[in-house]
């Protein structure tokens, strides 16, 4: 079982509309709410895939509640710790030219005894049936940025391989418990790690206590750095069109699948497979496994040769 933990978790909310103009009032020819953040995302993308996965994380007051019932009603497995405050939403607003416009709200304040509360319900898992442990998304208000800590170290005291999907702070705070494999794209690596190119900046995160660094670069794949061997770089060589809005967390699920296991040819093929046919979907946390029956022997693997610039 693949465990997610997504501290910020939200309510996505999708109006399509012809044309968005300030100050005047729209007709909504379509409204999509759906369960998301990070994590979810991530559970879900395994869920369409087949396999096992958890769902945790927080959720309060009403929108809280909505994402809850969309779980429930997807089937998505899921063990939410209860907070006081309103889980966020996210508005995303589609016009007729292809234009995207969003409104993010912010999290609901979460006290350390929530924390201590998710980490009490993830610890049998965590000894049980977990083979990964995935870190996704942004911390709640008034978390300190090395809230997961406790969680990712739990991981490991189990033997647990885990996984962190993070930027800045929360990020940095997470390399204090030797996560076995950290995810930032390019820009995320570029604000942690200024002037230095990709290869550069994932050895720094190494130095400071990360171990497997993957770097998405969008449209042009991903560059993996290990700890130890080759540094390789996968991408697809054809152009897939669509929304890339959660193909990260596509590629998240699939590295997830096989850490610490999977030869890396094997896993990187699959994660930008994922990450590819994700694009293809309307929404975040889904993938077609006829579109990665697709994609994946398309797949280029290859070793980097010479450095990328950061950003």
């Amino acid at each position: 079982m693949i465990l997610t933990v997504t501290p910020n978790a939200a309510l996505d909310i999708t109006y399509e509309i012809d044309r968005l103009v300030p100050g005047a009032s729209h007709r909504v020819r379509r409204l999509r709410a759906r369960a998301g953040g990070k994590g979810v995302n991530v559970t879900s993308v395994l869920m369409s895939m087949g396999y096992e996965t958890l769902a945790t994380g927080f959720a309060g007051g009403p929108p809280g509640q909505t994402i809850l019932a969309d779980l429930t009603d997807r089937g998505v497995p899921h063990l939410f710790t209860d907070v006081l405050g309103s889980s966020r939403r996210n508005i995303k607003v589609h016009d007729g030219s292809g234009e995207v416009t969003r409104f993010n709200e912010p999290g609901p304040p979460v006290p350390w005894s929530s924390w201590e509360q998710l980490r009490a319900s993830l610890e049998p898992l965590v000894a049980g049936p977990a083979t990964a442990l995935v870190s996704s998304g942004k911390l709640p208000a008034a978390s300190p940025p090395d809230a997961v800590v406790g969680i990712l170290e739990l991981a490991q005291a189990h033997g647990v391989p885990s996984v962190v999907d993070a930027a800045g702070p929360v990020l940095l705070g997470a390399l204090s418990a030797a996560p076995d494999l950290v995810k930032p794209n390019r820009a995320e690596l570029a604000e942690v790690c200024p002037g230095l190119g990709v290869v550069a900046a994932a050895r720094e995160l190494q130095r400071r206590g990360a171990k497997d660094v993957a770097v998405s670069l969008g449209r042009d794949g991903v560059v993996l750095v290990p700890i130890d061997g080759p540094v390789l770089r996968a991408f697809l060589p054809v152009r897939v069109e669509g929304d890339p809005t959660g193909s990260g967390d596509a590629l998240v699920a699939a590295l997830s699948t096989g850490v610490g296991r999977d030869p890396w040819e094997e896993l990187l093929r699959r994660a930008v497979s994922w990450s590819g046919a994700a694009v293809r979907q309307p929404v975040a946390g889904l993938v077609n496994p006829n579109d990665v029956a697709e994609l994946e022997p398309l797949v280029v693997v290859e070793p980097l040769r010479g450095e990328l610039d950061a950003a």
